[in-house]
């Protein structure tokens, strides 16, 4: 459980970081509502490039939980 908040923190801070690095290319060169869509678009894909990495964390823990209880030492 420890990890899960730690996970969090680490991907809010991430994406925090990554909108305010696309901020800082794009502000003022485009109009503040073409930013405000670039950056949500940025942060959705990362968002769920985030998810899709924690969903591989948690299916190899229970792959590999699964076989430690099977005797399987692989």
């Amino acid at each position: 459980m420890k990890e899960a908040v730690i996970y969090s923190l680490v991907a809010l801070s991430s994406l925090t970081m990554l909108a305010y690095t696309v901020h800082m290319f794009i502000g003022g060169l485009v109009s503040e509502e073409t930013e405000f869509l670039i950056t949500l678009g940025v942060v959705i894909t990362a968002a769920v490039g985030i998810a899709l990495l924690a969903r591989d964390v948690v299916m190899r823990r229970k792959t590999h939980s699964s076989r430690l209880r099977s005797g399987d030492p692989s």
